[in-house]
């Protein structure tokens, strides 16, 4: 895929408003400070599109970028991050929940996974969830270019069999860094081939 144009449309905090879901959408989430808005920058070769920050947990709406006209990037917030109030974060999780769980045009969850790191719990639980609501995920590993490929590889074949524990079968895996950009053909290329297959849902409205 080649990505010719990538425009920002809109941030919610209301599942109400979000565009009509008469286009595919891929969700992009992870732990707070996994390197999200560097690969979203990355994959759509648009340096300012998602805003980069130092500081975790900056992303706090859903973000829905277009891209090419007929497929939405959707950058959502990042879970895990300890440092906003209880309530906030409870509400936060709901509504990210219920946009994963309720939104009728979307096709895959892109989960963002540090590949330096050996297997967090909640990055499992997540997955977890995920396949308890019976949504369809693939797991994006970031900042491959931070270590050797050995160690990468080490790290997501423990993510695999750690999965493999409640999963029958692992999801599709990527490897990406998004200083070397490596990993952006393979994960365009999978979103083109899921939207060649997509038809426009039923709306009902959340």
């Amino acid at each position: 895929m080649i990505v010719k144009s990538a425009d920002f449309i809109c941030s919610n905090t209301q599942i109400s408003k979000l565009p009509p879901p008469v286009l595919p959408e891929y969700a992009f989430i992870g732990r707070s400070n996994v390197g999200k808005s560097s690969l979203i920058n990355m994959l759509t070769g648009k340096k300012g599109l998602a805003k980069t920050s130092q500081t975790p947990g900056k992303t706090q709406l859903i973000n829905h970028f277009l891209i090419n006209e007929n497929w939405y990037l959707v950058d959502l917030p990042g879970y895990g991050y300890a440092r906003i109030s209880k309530s906030k974060k409870e509400d936060w999780d709901k509504f990210i929940r219920t946009y994963l769980d309720k939104r009728e045009s979307l096709q895959c969850v892109m989960v963002l996974i540090d590949s330096r790191l050996e297997p967090q719990k909640i990055d499992l639980a997540f997955c977890n969830w995920l396949g308890e609501k019976g949504l369809s995920f693939v797991l994006v590993f970031t900042k491959a270019d931070k270590q050797s490929a050995l160690k990468t590889e080490q790290n997501v074949a423990k993510f695999r069999k750690a999965l493999l524990k409640t999963f029958e079968e692992a999801p599709q895996m990527f490897i990406t860094s998004s200083e070397t950009q490596t990993g952006r053909d393979e994960v365009l290329g999978f979103i083109d081939e899921v939207n060649k297959g997509f038809e426009v849902p039923e709306y009902k409205g959340i």
